[in-house]
């Protein structure tokens, strides 16, 4: 019987770590690695695991079209959930039972309840994120309660195939971290059900990298001052 859930992994240079994240993983679920245009041995890498289909990009195009690619072959495929997690070992594989069984819904949102060997800006920032977003969706719909997401720059999620039909119909704008928010956006502003489940998020060296800072400020001002459609 033809597993029914697809783990994405974007992964650019992480010869280091993809091995490992892709053994811990095959226990659970099916995977595609999709490889942006990696300078190193991450492909090679990858095809030594014949179980695992790989999606090669000729140039570097970052997390929105990485998550878009493997989203679509997804859909291609007939699976009925996928799930998005990082290839540098900041999401834990056996936390992915977590995702799965996980109720009925469009979107699980995973937040980070322990944050090992997090930098204080990394947690500052994930914090002013989250806060500045809740409030942007409340914009959007002002009859409601303000939202109350714990954490919303995680990328370890689980979509269904609804939420994935979406957003491969959508426009995105994002360029690469940015798709993180606008992704929840778009199911956030279709009504659709959306939960949370508490993760431990480690912190790799893959993780720690200037873009997601500049990314991440340069999201919190555009949905700040012009509220991204």
């Amino acid at each position: 019987m033809k597993n029914k859930y697809l783990v994405v992994i974007p992964a650019y240079n992480e010869e280091k770590t993809i091995k490992e994240v892709i053994q811990r993983t095959l226990p659970y679920a099916d995977i595609v690695v999709v490889n942006d245009a990696s300078k190193d041995k991450t492909a090679e890498i990858v095809k030594s695991f014949k179980n695992v289909v790989l999606i090669n990009h000729p140039k570097n195009t970052h997390i929105p079209q990485a998550v878009l690619d493997g989203m679509q072959y997804a859909y291609d495929n007939g699976y009925d959930y996928i799930l998005t997690m990082d290839a540098g070992l900041s999401h834990k594989p056996e936390e992915i039972p977590d995702l799965l069984n996980a109720p009925e819904c469009d979107l699980v949102l995973s937040y980070r309840g322990e944050k090992k060997h997090t930098p204080l800006y990394r947690k500052v920032l994930s914090k002013a994120a989250t806060t500045f977003i809740n409030i942007a969706l409340w914009r959007f719909q002002l009859t409601k309660p303000i939202p109350a997401f714990k954490d919303v720059t995680s990328g370890y999620r689980r979509y269904s195939k609804e939420a994935v039909e979406l957003l491969l119909k959508r426009e995105s704008k994002a360029k690469s971290f940015d798709f993180l928010t606008e992704s929840l956006m778009f199911i956030y502003r279709n009504n659709m059900k959306i939960i949370e489940v508490p993760i431990t998020y480690e912190f790799s060296n893959s993780s720690l990298n200037k873009k997601v800072v500049k990314d991440s400020i340069s999201m919190l001002l555009d949905i700040l001052l012009h509220n991204r459609k």
